[in-house]
Parts: C-alpha cells; sequence; structure tokens
C-alpha cells in the first residue's frame, strides 16, 4: 500500500501585471496528484494556470512543514 507524502510547491503567478510568489504544502500520494491539487487551490481564486509558474515540487517531512493542519494529520 502507497503511504501519503507531503509535497512542498514553490512557483509564482502574475496577476495585474505582478508578480507574487506562493508557497503550497500539500498531501498526496504521487508528485502529479500533489501538483494538480495545488493549481486547483491557486486557479479558484480567479488565475489561470497559464499564468502559473512553477519552480519546485519535493518532499518534505511533518516536522518541515508550516501547515499545523498537515502537520497534525501526519502524525
Amino acid at each position: 500500500m502507497s503511504e501519503v507524502k507531503i509535497f512542498q510547491i514553490i512557483g509564482t503567478y502574475y496577476k495585474n501585471h505582478r508578480e507574487y510568489l506562493f508557497r503550497k504544502e500539500v498531501r498526496a500520494l504521487k508528485e502529479k496528484d500533489a501538483l494538480e491539487k495545488a493549481l486547483t487551490q491557486i486557479t479558484s481564486i480567479g488565475i489561470y494556470r497559464r499564468q502559473i509558474k512553477i519552480q519546485e515540487i519535493k518532499v518534505i517531512t511533518p516536522e518541515e512543514s508550516q501547515d499545523h493542519l498537515i502537520r497534525e494529520l501526519s502524525q
């Protein structure tokens, strides 16, 4: 059986001619699923996928997570 991992996705998006940095932490089985979940969260605020540039996707430990809910769910 697969283990649920915590992925940290770092990237930028453009809105109103400005560049914004984002950092999302999501729980998923695969990197592809984590990316899809993060993109869904970002596009829910009115950003198009073509405005988003992903810089890094990495697996982190629960101790490295800054999101308290994800940290509690992983224990």
